[in-house]
């Protein structure tokens, strides 16, 4: 998948989310596929969410996480990628 960070990401109407103690359950009621996340995950899948673009979203997980840049950029890729193959989330702009 062709990823930048300057696409935002953009939850399709048909996607619920659950959160409970700190992690979520993401369903996509149209396919009945569902996702689990954990803290950290749901954390990045509210960034997400809620920013303008996957780079604001970088931005502020960098700045709440002692995590090295690379290794946040990878992570939000690959959970990014899983997303978007589960019909949780779409990528648009770029």
């Amino acid at each position: 998948m062709g990823l930048s960070f300057t696409q935002r990401i953009a939850v399709p109407s048909d996607v619920l989310m659950q959160e409970l103690q700190g992690e979520a359950v993401l369903l996509n009621v149209n396919s009945g596929r569902y996702f689990g996340l954990d803290e950290v995950g749901t954390r990045m899948w509210s960034a997400l969410a809620n920013s303008e673009c996957i780079e604001k979203a970088y931005e502020t997980l960098l700045a709440e996480y002692d995590v090295p840049g690379e290794r946040l950029r990878q992570d939000l890729g690959n959970l990014i990628e899983k997303l978007v193959e589960n019909g949780l989330v779409e990528v648009h702009g770029g």
